[in-house]
C-alpha cells in the first residue's frame, strides 16, 4: 500500500505519551472518514481498519449489487457486472466489500489527510495540557527562564510547556537571567485558539500562602490555619494564622526561632516584609493586632458602615501608617474595614489640611503619606527626621515648618 507517508505520521504519535492508542486511533478513524466524505459525499457504508502500532490501514467499501443500468447511487451501489470483476458469482441484491486503496484518493488527498492528522493530534495535546495545567491553579510551579521580554518572562518547564511571567505578575525587585529557576502559582490557564496560554504569578497573595505550606510543616499538616494573606508585592504582607490546638504558638511557629523558619519566604519574595499576627473572632483585638507594631489606645468600630476610629498616642501613629501607608493599607485589607487613625489629644491639634491656603497640596500629601497630617506631627519632629521621612526638600519643609509656626503663636 502506498502510504508511507500516513506510517511516518503514525510513528511520529503513537509513541506519544500524551496519547493513548484507544484515542489515536478514534483520531486515526476521524482524519480518514472526513477525507472520505469529501471524496464521495458519504463515509456510512466505509469500514476502517486502523493498527496505529505497525501503521497499517485498511479501507473496505460496502456497496450493494444491483442490475446492470440500474445504478443511482454509485457510493451506495454496484452494477452486477462489475460486481463480477471482484468475485465471478456474485448476484443481484447481495453486498460487495471492495479495499479502497489510498493511492485512490489521490496525492492531494494523502497529503492532506497527514496535515490534518498533525493538526489533530497537536489539538488533543493542547487539550492535554490545557486539563493539566487547569488542575495546577493556585499552585506553586517551577520553571526555567528561556527568554526574557520587555513586558514579560518566557519560561519553559521540564516538559517544554510554555509558561508566561507577566511584568505586572512579577515583585518589582525580580530579576531574571536565562537559564534561572523561577518559582510562582499558576495564575490562570486559558485556550486561545487551539493553544493553552498558562500565566504564573509571583505577586498574589496565593503564592505567599503556598510558601507557608511549603516551608513550614505545620501548615502543610493543617496543624496551623491561614485565615487570610494580603501584600504589597516586594514591599509588605500581613498574614493571619490560626490553631485549633492550644499547644501551639501559631505565630512562633510559623516564624521560627529568631525567624529561621520565615526567612527562606522573605528571600524569595525579594525581602518583602512579612507581619505574621494571630487570627482571632474579636474584631477589636483582630483590628489592633493588624496595626502591629503599632500600640492602639482605644478603637471604635462602626459594623454597619465597616469603619474603625482607631487612638493612638502621637509617637505611634507613624508606626501604625507605615511607609507608603503600607501598613494601615494591609492593615484594613485584612480586617475588611476602613480605618481611620486619630492622635490622643487630637482635639488641641490643627489638620494639615486646614492650610491648604498657604501649603500646596501636593506637599500636604507627600506628610500624609509619611503619617504627619496634624501641625502638631510635624512640629514634634526634629528637621533631619523630616527630611528622611519625606520626599521633600529641607526649603520646602522650613516654610511649612515657619507656616505652623506662626498659627500656634498666635
Amino acid at each position: 500500500m502506498e502510504n508511507v507517508a500516513l506510517i511516518e505520521s503514525f510513528s511520529e504519535f503513537k509513541d506519544d505519551k500524551l496519547i493513548d492508542r484507544v484515542t489515536l486511533m478514534a483520531i486515526l478513524e476521524d482524519v480518514f472518514r472526513s477525507a472520505l466524505k469529501k471524496k464521495y459525499g458519504d463515509d456510512d457504508n466505509f469500514d476502517i481498519i486502523v493498527n496505529p502500532d505497525k501503521g497499517d490501514l485498511e479501507i473496505w467499501r460496502n456497496r450493494v449489487v444491483v442490475a446492470d443500468g440500474e445504478v443511482e447511487e454509485p457510493n451506495q451501489e454496484i452494477s452486477l457486472s462489475e460486481a463480477r470483476k471482484i468475485e465471478p458469482d456474485f448476484e443481484v441484491g447481495e453486498d460487495v466489500s471492495e479495499e479502497v486503496k489510498l493511492v485512490d484518493l489521490g496525492r492531494r488527498a494523502i497529503l492532506a489527510l497527514r496535515q490534518n492528522l498533525i493538526s489533530k493530534i497537536h489539538e488533543h495535546d493542547n487539550t492535554i495540557i490545557y486539563k493539566q495545567f487547569k488542575d495546577l491553579v493556585g499552585e506553586i510551579y517551577t520553571a526555567e527562564v528561556h527568554h526574557i521580554r520587555h513586558r514579560a518572562v518566557i519560561l519553559l518547564d521540564d516538559e517544554g510547556n510554555e509558561i508566561v511571567l507577566p511584568k505586572d505578575r512579577q515583585i518589582p525587585s525580580d530579576f531574571f537571567r536565562k537559564g534561572d529557576n523561577v518559582r510562582g502559582v499558576i495564575d490562570t490557564v486559558e485556550l486561545k485558539g487551539a493553544k493553552p496560554t498558562i500565566i504564573m504569578s509571583r505577586s498574589s497573595p496565593v503564592f505567599l500562602e503556598k510558601l507557608f505550606e511549603q516551608e513550614i510543616p505545620e501548615v502543610f499538616d493543617g496543624l496551623i490555619t491561614i485565615k487570610n494573606v494580603v501584600r504589597i508585592p516586594g514591599e509588605k504582607a500581613k498574614v493571619a494564622v490560626d490553631s485549633y490546638d492550644d499547644r501551639i504558638d501559631p505565630v512562633g511557629a510559623c516564624v521560627g526561632m529568631k525567624g529561621s523558619r520565615i526567612h527562606g519566604i522573605v528571600r524569595e519574595l525579594g525581602n518583602e516584609n512579612i507581619d505574621v499576627i494571630n487570627y482571632t473572632n474579636n474584631l477589636q483585638l483582630y483590628i489592633t493586632r493588624a496595626l502591629s507594631p503599632a500600640r492602639v489606645t482605644s478603637i471604635k468600630i462602626d459594623e454597619e458602615a465597616k469603619r474603625a476610629e482607631v487612638i493612638l498616642k502621637p509617637e505611634e501613629v507613624s508606626k501604625a501608617i507605615g511607609r507608603g501607608g503600607h501598613n494601615i493599607r494591609l492593615a484594613g485589607q485584612l480586617t475588611g474595614y476602613e480605618i481611620d487613625v486619630f492622635r490622643e489629644g487630637a482635639e488641641e491639634d490643627v489638620e494639615l489640611r486646614e492650610f491648604s491656603d498657604e501649603i500646596e497640596g501636593w506637599i500636604i500629601e507627600e506628610f500624609s503619606k509619611a503619617g504627619l497630617d496634624t501641625a502638631k506631627s510635624i512640629l514634634e519632629q526634629e528637621l533631619p527626621d523630616l527630611v528622611k521621612r519625606t520626599d521633600l526638600e529641607e526649603e520646602t519643609i522650613n516654610d511649612v515648618l515657619r507656616i505652623l509656626r506662626e498659627e500656634f503663636e498666635e
